[in-house]
């Protein structure tokens, strides 16, 4: 019997992979390893990481396996932590910036720690807009990195719309390297992109790589109600800053009550979840009609 495959490019997330003290749920060589192979065995090869995930152990972890030899390409980010920023410092104490001179110093921090020469894609991590550094500034300075050969292509992340059409008309204008990578949320409870990021990134050619396909493990039928406990260091443990961030997103009465509908559903037709998230994402969102 034949497996079944997505119409859909899969990448693998790094952000689980790391030291359990700062976040990872996975910090054995030899597992992480394991399902490197798993994941090349399927057809794929391209992982994703940050120099955020698990304080910085991930891309470490990464750095220790011999993902050359599996044919494996990495990509990295790079969070701007503004000052006061509400976000977990857990990569730095510092501020950073996205200038020229903070982004050389942290995508080499990356490299160091994957083993790595040059990375595929490099993106602008957005969870805190750096908006104390204009935008031509950062462009330019991305650009330069791109010519130093530090990376292949570049991405943007968490960017709103407005700001895609900038960057691009910026890149553009000065012969700078276009972003062709675009990373965010998206799944059955979360399309806040459809109506005006998915027509923007169309227009100027830039491929949607859509995280939490799941919902950060809301699609796993394993919570069902507001007052249901998490598993502590899970993605929605509430005494983590992650968790927080997490039940923000989809912890509420309404996602609960769309849950329950799709449970039906799923029990009706012998599927879990799981796969009803993950088929509707590659036969029936956006994602799938862009071609992407």
């Amino acid at each position: 019997m034949s497996v079944p495959k997505s119409q859909l490019k899969i990448i693998l997330g790094g952000a689980s992979f790391g030291d359990p003290a700062y976040g990872g749920r996975v910090s054995d060589i030899k597992d992480i390893d394991a399902i490197l192979d798993l994941f090349v065995a399927h057809g794929h090869c391209e992982v994703d990481n940050s120099r955020q995930y698990c304080a910085g152990t991930s891309e470490e972890k990464m750095g220790m396996i011999d993902w050359r030899s599996k044919g494996l390409k990495l990509g990295s980010k790079l969070l701007a932590l503004d000052p006061g920023a509400v976000v977990a410092r857990s990569i730095s104490s510092e501020n950073i910036s996205h200038t020229y001179d903070d982004m050389k110093k942290y995508i080499l921090k990356s490299l160091k720690a994957l083993n790595a020469e040059q990375l595929d894609i490099w993106y602008l991590y957005l969870h805190c807009a750096d908006r104390r550094t204009d935008y031509n500034i950062t462009m330019k300075a991305v650009n330069e990195l791109y010519k130093e050969g530090y990376f292949k292509r570049f991405g943007i992340s968490n960017f709103m719309s407005w700001e895609v059409a900038e960057i691009v008309g910026i890149c553009k204008g000065n012969g700078y390297i276009t972003p062709s990578v675009y990373q965010g949320p998206y799944n059955g409870l979360h399309r806040t992109a459809e109506p005006e990021l998915f027509p923007c990134l169309k227009k100027f050619g830039i491929s949607y790589y859509a995280f939490n396909p799941l919902g950060g493990g809301f699609f796993t039928g394993r919570y069902t109600s507001l007052t249901d406990d998490s598993e502590p260091g899970s993605r929605f443990d509430q005494s983590k800053g992650q968790g927080q961030f997490y039940r923000g997103r989809y912890w509420n009465e309404a996602n609960f009550k769309a849950l329950a509908s799709i449970q039906a559903i799923a029990n009706k037709h012998n599927l879990t979840l799981a796969e009803i998230a993950l088929r509707w994402l590659s036969h029936h969102s956006h994602v799938e009609e862009g071609g992407w």
